[in-house]
């Protein structure tokens, strides 16, 4: 039970506190207004980007150079049999042409041919100024 301390409720006192909800509400509508009336804003950068410059197609591809290692050590470009010296030849005239028009060689050793020879092979390369150079089916190898 409770009971009340004071002068009885019945008389009248005077309510000295200000009613604050009609100004809560009117703030709310006009912060929906507010929101409504701005516009929707876009997440895009307008830039004015420079042309790209008109370039001439790529030239063609170069079929790419089998060079293969034998187990007996026979050097071998796109399948038939070569000496070193040809194959010398054969590196420089590559090294002659354009970067982009060099035919890709790849090197294709025998599983069981011996390393000295593959070394030979790739030191002639370098030596002479191959760039584009890589190993092929190497799925044999493991």
């Amino acid at each position: 039970m409770a009971g009340s301390v004071g002068p009885a409720s019945g008389e009248g006192e005077v309510m000295v506190e200000m009613n604050t909800t009609p100004l809560i509400d009117v703030m709310l509508v006009l912060l929906t207004l507010l929101i409504i009336t701005l516009p929707i804003q876009t997440h895009a950068v307008k830039l004015d980007m420079p042309q790209p410059p008109k370039t001439e197609p790529p030239p063609p591809l170069t079929p790419p150079v089998n060079l293969g290692v034998d187990f007996d050590g026979t050097i071998t470009w796109n399948g038939a049999p070569i000496d070193r010296s040809t194959m010398d030849s054969y590196f420089l005239a590559e090294t002659q042409k354009e970067l982009p028009l060099q035919a890709e060689i790849h090197l294709n050793p025998d599983k069981l041919a011996k390393y000295d020879n593959v070394a030979m092979v790739l030191a002639d390369a370098q030596r002479i100024g191959i760039t584009k150079i890589g190993f092929s089916d190497t799925a044999q190898y493991q």
